[in-house]
C-alpha cells in the first residue's frame, strides 16, 4: 500500500491532495484517455485514505471534465475538450490553427435566399431583402466539431462568391476582412445549450439527443454596422467556450 506524499508545509485537504495525485496520473498518461481507473475501495487501500475522501477527489475531477462515471461499470478517463479563448474576435480555423489542429470545413449550402424572418432585425435589413446563407459543417482533425449556420447581407455575398473565396479552408471572419475589405469591429455573443436533433445527430455525426453547445453571435464591423449572423452548434462532450474576466 502506497501512501500520500508526506509534506508538513501542503496544508492542502487529503481529497485535494489526492485529486492532484490522480490527475498527474491522467495528464501523463498514466491513466490513458478512455480507460477505467480504479475504483472508490482500490484507491481507498491503495493510498490509506477512506472511502470519503477518495469520493470527495473524484467527485471535484468529474466536475472538472477529467473523469465520468458509467452506472454499474465504474469511472473513466474523458476524452480532452479542444476549447476556444472567445476573449478576442476570432474565427473558428483562426483560433485553432494556432493550437496546432487541421481544419477543414464541409460546405453544405452557400446561396442567395430570402432573409428570414427572425434575421431581420438582426442585420438590418429591408423585409424583402436577400442573404447569403452559408452551411457548414467544421472539421477538427477530420472530425465534425461543430454545424455552422451563417448570414450575410446580400452584397458581402456576392463579394465573397466574386473573390472566389473557398469557404472549405477560409474563415469567413478572414475573407471579410482580407479579401472583401472590411475590418471587424465586435460581436454580441448569446451561449445556451440544447440537445441533438435528427439533423444535428447526423451532422455531428453524435447520438440523438447529445447535448449541444449552441452559440448565437452578431458580429459588427468597425464602423458598427451588423454584417455577420450565425447559429453555431458545438458537440458538447468536444469542445468548450473560455472566458478570462477581470474585475
Amino acid at each position: 500500500m502506497s501512501q500520500l506524499p508526506q509534506d508538513s508545509k501542503n496544508h492542502k485537504p487529503l481529497y485535494d491532495q489526492l485529486r492532484e495525485l490522480i490527475l498527474n496520473k491522467i495528464v501523463n498518461g498514466e491513466y490513458a484517455v478512455l480507460s477505467q481507473i480504479p475504483s472508490e475501495n482500490e484507491f481507498a487501500e491503495q493510498f490509506g485514505v477512506s472511502r470519503i475522501t477518495v469520493r470527495q477527489a473524484l467527485t471535484q475531477l468529474q466536475l472538472e471534465g477529467y473523469i465520468f462515471k458509467v452506472p454499474g461499470k465504474g469511472t473513466f478517463v474523458s476524452k480532452p475538450k479542444t476549447f476556444q479563448n472567445i476573449s478576442n474576435l476570432q474565427g473558428f480555423a483562426e483560433a485553432m490553427s494556432s493550437g496546432g489542429h487541421e481544419i477543414l470545413n464541409r460546405v453544405i449550402s452557400a446561396e442567395l435566399k430570402q432573409i428570414p424572418v427572425h434575421v431581420i432585425p438582426k442585420l438590418k435589413l429591408p423585409v424583402k431583402a436577400n442573404v447569403y446563407e452559408i452551411q457548414r459543417v467544421r472539421l477538427l482533425n477530420r472530425q465534425p466539431v461543430s454545424y455552422e449556420l451563417t448570414y450575410l447581407p446580400e452584397h458581402i455575398g456576392l463579394k465573397l462568391k466574386e473573390k472566389a473565396i473557398d469557404l472549405r479552408t477560409t474563415d469567413i471572419f478572414k475573407a471579410l476582412e482580407e479579401e472583401c475589405g472590411i475590418p471587424l469591429g465586435h460581436a454580441d455573443l448569446s451561449i445556451d445549450a440544447t440537445v441533438a436533433d435528427e439533423e444535428l445527430a447526423a451532422l455531428l455525426q453524435v447520438d440523438l439527443g447529445t447535448p449541444i453547445l449552441r452559440v448565437e453571435r452578431l458580429t459588427h464591423d468597425a464602423n458598427g454596422q451588423p454584417i455577420d449572423y450565425e447559429y453555431l452548434y458545438f458537440s458538447g462532450d468536444t469542445f468548450q467556450y473560455r472566458l478570462r474576466i477581470h474585475r
